[in-house]
């Protein structure tokens, strides 16, 4: 197929232990992006020398460097980031867009197959495959749901990515946009397949203290989402069943509840919760599905 117009964008910060890899992993590829921006959002380690250096022996590998704001900013400050890089591209110009953390790892037809998925079925609008963690010797999954694209590496059909708004800028954006993309109609996935695995370097939301405050982050998160909150004490009992063993759990249920009683905001889309709701409660077989249009014809209310 000829469109296959991919643009990969990765707003790293302090990868350097990871970043070469990920970078190998790019180069590697039997299908490879027309543009591979990497973002350095204010790295103070060897982030930048790594990327430049990947720039200077590929054409179309480009390296974009912000001010340094002082610390690590993750949900917001990784989507203003992305934003930032994306906005020096027209998105006219791709059929595609990624984004790319930079600290994984993964086969050399990651893209290649996911462009398959793609072209299989014109309603997929999102897509990525699964996450893996190194525990030990062992790789072990990290648990995600069929229906989301994960946030480490997201791919996107422009016109999707396009008509969903793009990413919010708060943690949680990246259940936002999934949720939003089966709002309007088109389909988020994330598969299984083999050749669709990518390693995680490090294990998910552990990039800035530690795994426990990451667990309550997500907890606030799904606060400012508008999830359910039977639904919240379904994620928090079935994370109890993964590393940090039962701990993992009870935070992200503190991390939510703290959301109300400390009156955190929300997300401000009135439309968008009724539907995360009603979706939520769906799967727990407490409601019936929500109703959806055709991609490219549903209107999500303000």
């Amino acid at each position: 197929m000829n469109n296959r117009r991919l643009l990969v964008v990765s707003p790293v910060r302090n990868e350097a232990a990871f970043l070469q890899r990920t970078i190998d992993s790019v180069v590697a590829q039997t299908v490879r992006p027309v543009v591979w921006l990497i973002v350095d959002d204010g790295s103070t380690d060897d982030t930048p020398r790594i990327a430049e250096e990947a720039a200077r022996h590929h054409d179309w590998i480009q390296v974009y460097r912000r001010r340094d704001r002082g610390s690590r900013k993750l949900g917001g400050g990784v989507v203003e980031a992305f934003d930032d890089g994306l906005s020096r591209f027209d998105l006219a110009e791709f059929d595609y867009l990624c984004k790319l953390d930079g600290d994984l790892e993964f086969g050399p037809t990651y893209f290649e197959e996911l462009f398959r998925k793609f072209e299989a079925d014109a309603a997929l609008g999102s897509a990525s495959g699964k996450s893996w963690i190194r525990v030990g010797e062992r790789l072990v999954p990290e648990r995600t749901s069929d229906q989301f694209s994960q946030g480490q590496s997201k791919l996107y059909r422009v016109k999707c990515f396009r008509e969903i708004g793009g990413f919010v800028r708060e943690v949680m954006w990246d259940g936002i946009d999934c949720y939003t993309c089966h709002m309007h109609g088109w389909k988020a996935r994330s598969f299984r397949d083999e050749g669709l695995r990518f390693i995680h370097l490090r294990p998910m939301g552990s990039s800035v203290k530690n795994i426990y405050t990451g667990r309550l982050r997500w907890g606030r998160g799904q606060y400012f989402m508008g999830t359910h909150p039977l639904y919240a004490m379904g994620i928090a009992a079935y994370r109890m069943l993964e590393r940090p063993w039962v701990v993992g759990g009870l935070l992200i249920l503190a991390g939510y509840v703290s959301g109300y009683l400390r009156g955190l905001p929300r997300y401000e889309n009135e439309g968008f919760r009724q539907y995360l709701r009603r979706w939520q409660l769906a799967r727990l077989r407490l409601a019936s599905p929500p109703a959806v249009a055709e991609p490219g014809l549903a209107a999500m209310g303000n």
